[in-house]
């Protein structure tokens, strides 16, 4: 296997979420809220649950209420394990 065709894999499983930017007050930071909607698990009713990332914003261009796309990277920082991919709408 040549070395393209293995780090090929090894982006292929990183994980990407979509969310909404709910912070960007930070430096190359922005703080991102993805909701996905499970089952409750006796009563089965659709819930929704949210998870809060820190994401690395380079360049700065995401801004509050923007939905962006974020995949998981090597840590950044302390709290940083993710990247932004790119801005689906402002």
């Amino acid at each position: 296997m040549s070395e393209e065709t293995k780090t090929e894999k090894k982006k292929g499983l990183r994980k990407t979420r979509v969310g909404v930017v709910i912070s960007d007050k930070m430096d190359k930071t922005i703080l991102v809220e993805v909701m996905r909607r499970v089952p409750h698990p006796r009563f089965k009713k659709i819930i929704k649950r949210s998870s809060k990332f820190h994401a690395h914003d380079e360049k700065g261009e995401a801004v509050e209420g923007d939905k962006v796309e974020i995949t998981e990277c090597k840590p950044v920082s302390k709290n940083k394990n993710w990247q932004l991919t790119r801005i689906l709408s402002h």
